[in-house]
């Protein structure tokens, strides 16, 4: 706001990740109270189509970021990470540290988010073009909080100790929990771990070699370019209708650069 100058933002969210019905309740205050535009990460791509849509008719335009949202409403612009493109970092990471030989399992976040939900499918390509890779569980979603994915983790950790030789979880709360379940079972550093987003303690985990990467996103960027787009918009100037802002992969040997 400061970069494009006259710009004010109001900032709210719902009090919890996962609130859907709080985050739409949110964006229709804003809608009410007559804002120039709106910058939306959907908790829930379908859920908040008819919001946006709200948004349509009173002609508030909205800029989505980070997550994606459901077919239908009009959109300024879809600013985030190509979280396919990241997902198949994420894959080809553990296929990497394992060596091309293994079994691994994928822990999902939450039904409906969309950005979590294009990490998944492609991490799981990358494993179906794998013929030494077994899955061996796609199907479990370890929840939106660090405790819900450690419970998540360690229960399958346990199930499957004496096979299991890699995992992947799609996002920070559920990668935290996914480290302490196998500091907690005896499998850290044995079973090979992919991560995406950092934390301290991720990264505290690449250099004590319990985590074999992490796909890093640039929050930042994605916060800047949606004020940059939707200050665009108001002014009349063109758009892309997508603004990718990049994704990496973080490795033990590399973690430094």
């Amino acid at each position: 706001a400061e970069e494009v100058g006259g710009v004010e933002i109001l900032w709210k969210g719902p009090e919890t990740e996962a609130d859907t019905a709080g985050q739409i309740n949110v964006v229709r205050n804003f809608i009410t109270n007559g804002v120039d535009g709106i910058v939306l990460a959907p908790n829930h791509s379908q859920s908040l189509v008819d919001v946006v849509a709200e948004a349509n008719a009173e002609d508030v335009p909205v800029v989505i970021f980070d997550s994606g949202l459901g077919e239908g409403p009009a959109i300024v612009s879809y600013v985030a990470t190509d979280n396919y493109r990241g997902g198949t970092l994420a894959g080809e990471r553990l296929a990497e540290a394992l060596n091309h030989e293994g079994k691994v399992i994928l822990l999902r976040y939450k039904p409906g988010s969309e950005s979590t939900e294009q990490r998944e499918a492609a991490f799981l390509e990358v494993m179906s073009k794998e013929p030494g890779i077994e899955v061996l569980s796609s199907d479990q979603y370890a929840g939106t909080k660090t405790e819900e994915a450690l419970a998540m983790a360690t229960q399958m950790l346990n199930k499957y100790r004496d096979e299991v030789t890699g995992i992947f979880a799609v996002c920070e709360p559920n990668c935290n929990g996914v480290l302490e379940a196998l500091k907690q079972t005896g499998l850290a550093g044995k079973v090979k771990f992919v991560a995406f987003d950092p934390s301290d303690t991720l990264i505290q985990g690449l250099s004590e070699d319990t985590v074999a990467g992490i796909v890093l996103q640039d929050p930042f960027e994605m916060g800047r370019q949606s004020v940059l787009a939707l200050a665009k918009h108001v002014k009349g100037e063109k758009v892309e209708s997508f603004i990718s802002t990049g994704e990496y992969v973080a490795t033990p040997d590399q973690q430094d650069e």
